[in-house]
């Protein structure tokens, strides 16, 4: 039975693609996404056709019990999940106050750090029984800073930095290893930057920022997720940030309403 690497957000971007390389180094993959049953479909056939094992599902992580119960059919039917990827959005795109109602405020904590915390409720029982387990959370530049118009997405991704820390502490003297992967600018991903852009912004951007290396790709963030993955415990990483070697990094910029979508 091969090991399971559970993917929340299992997206053509960062999500997809992490859950490529693992299937490509001998886990099953389990790619889990709201929405688009075809790419979802293409995701677990390109595995397969690579090589790797891999399902895919429909989920919506914040309908009630969607997390656990898939956690629980997945331990079943699957294998005790060995990696899960919490790679679950959060923005919901650049709103003053006045126009960020109570209902979608919520729904970027649900999305951001609620999702999170359930994860982690049903799974870490399991992992701690078996005395193993990573998790591996994709956040985002609000999560280390707010800015104008990003209400939501910043007390939700700086919830999600703080409960990785909280999760860390209770856990990792259990052998759990978490790590909170901070995503600092924009990523080569057409289902979010894409469509945030557009298409054809998008393609201009590749063709000249991206031209020069100055977006993340995903295939190289795969492969820093896949390393953290494996560290021995006596050199686990907890946080780290990745960036484009052009982007000036959160700590230093004083850009107005920088943020990344993930």
């Amino acid at each position: 039975m091969k090991p399971v690497c559970l993917v929340i957000g299992a997206g053509a971007g960062i999500g997809g693609t992490v859950g490529k390389k693992f299937a490509a180094e001998g886990y099953h993959a389990v790619l889990c996404r709201r929405s688009d049953e075809e790419g979802l479909q293409k995701l677990v056939s390109d595995i397969k056709a690579a090589g790797g094992e891999a399902s895919g599902f429909l989920m919506n992580a914040v309908d009630d019990n969607a997390i656990e119960e898939r956690v629980a059919e997945v331990e079943k039917d699957i294998g005790p999940i060995e990696v899960v990827i919490y790679n679950l959005g959060a923005q919901i795109g650049n709103r003053s106050l006045a126009e960020t109602p109570p209902k979608t405020f919520e729904l970027g904590w649900r999305m951001g750090t609620f999702g999170l915390y359930r994860l982690a409720r049903c799974l870490f029982p399991k992992m701690v029984e078996r005395g193993s387990g990573t998790l591996l959370v994709t956040s985002a530049t609000a999560a280390m800073r707010g800015n104008a118009g990003q209400h939501s997405h910043a007390a939700a991704m700086g919830g999600r930095r703080m409960l990785c820390q909280s999760l860390n502490a209770e856990f990792a003297p259990r052998g759990i290893h978490v790590a909170h992967i901070l995503v600092d600018g924009s990523v080569d991903a057409p289902d979010t930057l894409g469509k945030l852009l557009g298409p054809e912004k998008f393609q201009e951007l590749r063709e000249t920022q991206g031209a020069q290396d100055g977006l993340l790709l995903p295939e190289k963030i795969a492969e820093t997720y896949f390393h953290v993955a494996r560290q021995h415990r006596s050199v686990w990483t907890h946080e780290l940030d990745l960036r484009a070697w052009t982007d000036v990094p959160w700590f230093n910029s004083s850009a107005i309403g920088r943020s990344v979508t993930i």
